[in-house]
């Protein structure tokens, strides 16, 4: 599986999904980035909180459609 990136401008959010299977067992924060993990300690997804911020120029790619390379 590709890794899967989503952005939410309502709420400044970046996702970025590592992994499709697993149960979420917890997230460690540090500061605006956030890491979901599963039981065995296997990441899961990330989150990067105040997106725009701290990577502006990606966001605007993703809010517009385009594809990064």
């Amino acid at each position: 599986m590709g890794y899967r990136i989503e952005y939410d401008s309502e709420a400044d959010v970046l996702s970025v999904l590592l992994k499709d299977k697993g149960e979420l067992s917890h997230a460690e924060e540090v500061g605006d980035l956030v890491l979901h993990v599963d039981k065995l300690g296997s990441p899961l997804y990330l989150e990067v909180l105040n997106a725009s911020n701290i990577i502006p120029l990606m966001v605007q790619a993703l809010a517009k459609g385009q594809a990064l390379a």
